[in-house]
């Protein structure tokens, strides 16, 4: 029997459900899933396996307009799951008319590679407007197959699971098969406390924020994390700490609480927070925390 592989990459607008959609393939939560737009900045892969296949997702960030470099950066991450592609799921949310980007939906109309059109949070609507918005899409995009789902109540995420396995093109694995992503666990460690910033701060502030984890040391039952949260302002920085540290000291106890889940062993750590001047706009800067792949 043959072996199948590809790379399936996940794109739309901010906040339609790209990253919880992976996570329901996948089975753990890699990407972070928050209210807030904007949450996903780099491309991350997530791997399923079975006994024939290998699917290596990619969950990218919303499709916005850039306003600065960092933002630029992050869009350069969704052009890129264009190239590489082997399968495209375009994602979308009941009452969506449009991408934020033209020249993306352009690229999806002309994508010569299958394209999954799924139809999110469908939990939230009415099964007339759902007929509406298929037959929209059915107009819109006539080469993509719609599937309606809900990937936060797992509902239809088998199928469409089971038909980007049936479109794979046949090949080797690309990655050991016990591997869950490519991403190293520094990462996961920098995400999971940008998650609670995200949850807990408003405004500029979770925008502002780059976390950047300087140990990892790892024991047999207990793993010591020290991370330094960066912000642009003197300002942001009283903020992220709060009164006598109550903030960061609730940011602390959560991340360790999911880092614990994530790991399946106890943690120690340490936040810090540093001032970091305008990194957002700096090219040198974001090649430092892992943005500019030109």
């Amino acid at each position: 029997m043959g072996h199948k592989a590809g790379f399936v990459n996940i794109i739309g607008n901010p906040n339609v459900g790209k990253s919880t959609l992976m996570n329901a393939f996948v089975g753990e939560k890699l990407s972070i899933i928050t209210s807030k737009a904007q949450t996903t900045r780099h491309r991350i892969l997530g791997i399923v396996n079975g006994d024939d296949f290998q699917v290596i997702l990619s969950d990218t960030p919303g499709i916005i307009k850039p306003a600065y470099e960092l933002q630029s950066s992050m869009m350069d991450f969704v052009k890129s799951a264009f190239e590489d592609a082997d399968i495209l799921i375009y994602m979308v949310e009941i009452g969506e008319k449009a991408l934020k980007d033209e020249a993306f939906f352009t690229k999806i109309s002309n994508a010569s590679i299958p394209v999954l059109l799924l139809l999110n949070k469908i939990d939230t609507s009415s099964q007339e407007i759902l007929e509406e918005q298929v037959q929209y899409w059915k107009e819109k995009l006539p080469k993509t197959e719609i599937y309606p789902i809900s990937a936060l109540e797992n509902f239809n995420v088998k199928e469409v699971f089971d038909r980007i396995v049936s479109l794979l093109p046949d090949s080797p694995p690309f990655y050991p098969k016990d591997q869950l992503t490519d991403k190293p666990e520094r990462f996961f460690v920098n995400e999971a406390i940008r998650e609670k910033i995200l949850l807990h701060y408003k405004k500029e502030i979770p925008y502002a924020v780059e976390v950047e984890t300087e140990e990892f040391l790892e024991d047999e039952d207990i793993i010591r994390i020290r991370s330094v949260i960066m912000v642009e302002r003197e300002s942001q920085k009283g903020i992220i700490i709060g009164h006598k540290g109550t903030a960061l000291k609730r940011v602390g106890v959560e991340s360790r609480k999911e880092l614990e889940k994530f790991f399946g062993k106890k943690i120690h750590i340490e936040l810090y927070v540093k001032v970091n001047k305008n990194w957002r706009s700096s090219e040198r800067q974001l090649k430092r925390f892992g943005y500019n792949n030109k």
